[in-house]
């Protein structure tokens, strides 16, 4: 079997350095164990027919195994978790919350955070509406974990997306347990490798300065 291939963009403009949606791939590939080969894109190449192919959308990351084409970082890093024990267990009832943890994170929490980002800073009914939102998916949570250094016990998949959901909040002061909890999967290794990974082309591909 050849080794999995991971399409990522060779440069973002700073903002987005570290956020772009490989890294969950990435992540999860390295808590599996498994060496893959990334495809970096330039310019337009992502808007493109041959990578319209791979994503319908032109957005990253793609991913390409042994003639298996994905798209969409959650459903990539869910093939990636199903085989493998560090990121999912081999049985239910762990196996299908798992899952439930991991639609959680991007259904229940991602998008109430993504839709304040939206709003912008400029107060309002609007952005108070949103903010509120986003605390109580955030208190949900905390509650969820119970002073549990995990959602499930063990680290998994569900973690991983979680951690890469939460890392879009602005502040998480006032939730300090969500924030320990949010640091503490940052430190594992296999994180610190995939960023490091992700940020290394963005730095060797930054423009010239004007």
């Amino acid at each position: 079997m050849s080794a999995p291939v991971v399409y990522a963009f060779k440069w973002v403009p700073p903002f987005a350095q570290g956020f772009v949606r490989d890294l969950r791939v990435r992540w999860a590939l390295e808590e599996a164990g498994i060496a893959y080969d990334e495809r970096l894109l330039g310019g337009n190449e992502h808007k493109k027919a041959p990578y319209r192919a791979l994503q319908p959308f032109g957005q990253v990351p793609a991913y390409e195994e042994d003639g298996l084409a994905l798209f969409e970082s959650g459903a990539i890093v869910l093939h990636i978790a199903e085989r493998s024990t560090a990121l999912m267990p081999a049985s239910d009832p762990g196996r299908a919350q798992t899952k439930s943890w991991m639609f959680a994170a991007l259904s229940s929490v991602e998008p109430p955070i993504l839709a304040l980002r939206a709003v912008g800073d400029s107060p309002g009914p609007a952005r108070d509406r949103a903010a509120a939102l986003v605390d109580e998916r955030l208190r949900s949570l905390a509650a969820a974990l119970e002073g549990r250094p995990h959602l499930l016990g063990a680290f998994s998949a569900a973690d991983l997306l979680m951690t890469t959901v939460l890392r879009e909040v602005e502040s998480l002061a006032s939730h300090p347990a969500l924030e320990a909890y949010r640091d503490r999967c940052m430190t594992r290794p296999a994180f610190r490798k995939a960023l490091a990974d992700q940020l290394r082309p963005f730095a060797a591909n930054a423009p010239a300065p004007a």
